[in-house]
């Protein structure tokens, strides 16, 4: 039944979904429509609201953009290579390759979003090597399925955003006048259980829908070659120049990698626990710059990485109109309020976390749903006597669910594989479906205070 389902929505999204560029004009077109049916709205607000977003995302688009990068370049270390070569070995079997690397995007997405995007695709390319019999839009499928748990993680916008003190994103300092640690969010067991539950079933979700053989879909060895890039490691000219030596220069790359590491130490040990955005791309900056040994490998590292950000440098602008048009116009708050209207004490968790994920198809960035939603959920827990950390979580679950059914964060592992969208939705649909029971189940139980 499940692989029949399955079959059913790939066939949908192969011959109805559009490339990912004109989906967001298309979501661009349905909110200026639903803004100026459902709210107040005249053209001229609705068109400087659109364009006033698209370039007030730019310095948060920039930061989004060095997650993927610093992340990617991370990935592409020798070290974390020859770890993802003896995981591939596991997967030897196209079954087996598909819970991997579902499993080991999850596990590195709870770390860092961009590291397990890019993790997941290297894996995937690295098994489809191996097991050549094996789907590969299904391998990259299980990728981005794995990631549905990231912002229950480690680099999760909301949860760092609650944590930064005088941020204009921390809504809960603004209604509440307290800053929220990461301990009292990410750490919970409302919200590492359910996380927990989906890093282990959604690989055998996985098992359960890879296609019959005669839908199996691999990819040619001239094709695998084509994509994929050797490792970012140059070797010393035989007669080197200066500025050669330079660049090859371990003793300069050891000397900024412990700079890098005396800032984070200091950070830690004057702030606390304090991970912010900043400090997530700051980590895996330096982690990458030291693993990669020489200033030149990190650089040829950065050439490579920055090519997976193409889409989301292009998209961003759009989605920051949308984001334009979802708050300038109160779209976002007459939908967010639609759901607290309706909800109970009970139940007020998941409307709020089924809220958030129909804005998140509008506002895929979660540091941009929050902005638009953050205020309204913040008002609706206060009224209802919710507790605003899991009221804002649930914003936070919300915006990865249906990112499985938005392709803006595809982007990434569908550049490296050379894929559309279309070829994968089909089967992340099955991953949305799956992990929207699941978090509704936590977020009821949360309503009902079993958690």
């Amino acid at each position: 039944m499940l692989k029949r389902l399955a079959a059913f929505f790939t066939y949908l999204m192969r011959h109805y979904l559009p490339d990912a560029y004109l989906f967001a004009i298309l979501l661009t077109f349905l909110s200026a429509v639903l803004a100026l049916i459902f709210t107040t709205t005249d053209f001229t607000k609705l068109i400087t609201s659109w364009g006033n977003g698209i370039y007030g995302i730019v310095a948060f688009a920039f930061q989004m953009i060095l997650i993927l990068v610093t992340g990617h370049c991370l990935a592409l270390t020798p070290a974390v290579n020859r770890i993802l070569v003896l995981i591939a070995g596991i997967g030897n079997t196209p079954i087996k390759g598909g819970m991997i690397v579902a499993f080991m995007t999850g596990l590195c997405a709870l770390i860092n979003w961009g590291f397990g995007l890019i993790v997941g695709g290297l894996l995937a390319m690295e098994i489809a090597k191996r097991t050549r019999n094996a789907d590969f839009p299904f391998l990259i499928a299980s990728a981005y399925s794995g990631y549905v748990i990231w912002h229950q993680g480690l680099s999760g916008s909301i949860p760092l955003a609650i944590a930064t003190a005088k941020l204009p994103q921390n809504f809960i300092e603004k209604f509440y006048g307290v800053v929220t640690p990461v301990s009292q969010s990410i750490f919970q067991p409302f919200n590492y259980l359910p996380a927990l539950i989906l890093l282990f079933t959604i690989p055998i979700l996985m098992a359960l829908i890879y296609p019959k053989d005669e839908e199996v879909k691999t990819i040619s060895e001239e094709k695998l070659r084509e994509l994929q890039s050797e490792q970012p490691h140059a070797e010393m000219p035989k007669n080197p120049t200066l500025a050669e030596r330079i660049d090859h220069s371990y003793v300069i790359n050891i000397i900024f990698g412990l700079m890098g590491l005396c800032y984070l130490y200091y950070h830690f040990s004057t702030k606390g626990f304090d991970l912010n955005l900043n400090i997530v791309i700051f980590i895996f900056f330096i982690t990458g710059v030291i693993l990669h040994a020489k200033p030149v490998n990190y650089i040829k590292a950065v050439n490579t990485a920055i090519k997976g950000a193409g889409g989301i440098a292009l998209q961003f602008p759009l989605y920051g109109g949308i984001q334009g048009i979802m708050v300038g116009t109160g779209l976002a708050s007459v939908i967010a309020g639609w759901f607290a209207s309706i909800s109970s004490p009970e139940t007020f968790y998941m409307f709020q976390f089924w809220a958030a994920g129909i804005i998140n198809m509008f506002i895929p960035s979660g540091g941009g749903q929050w902005a638009a939603q953050g205020p309204i959920t913040m008002e609706a827990a206060k009224l209802m006597g919710a507790e605003p950390v899991r009221a804002a979580m649930m914003v936070a679950w919300g915006d990865q669910w249906t990112n499985m059914i938005q392709p803006f964060w595809a982007l990434p592992l569908l550049g490296l594989a050379g894929l559309s969208a279309r070829d994968i939705m089909g089967y992340t649909t099955m991953t949305v479906i799956y992990s929207g029971i699941v978090l509704s189940i936590f977020a009821l139980l949360i309503g009902f205070k079993v958690l």
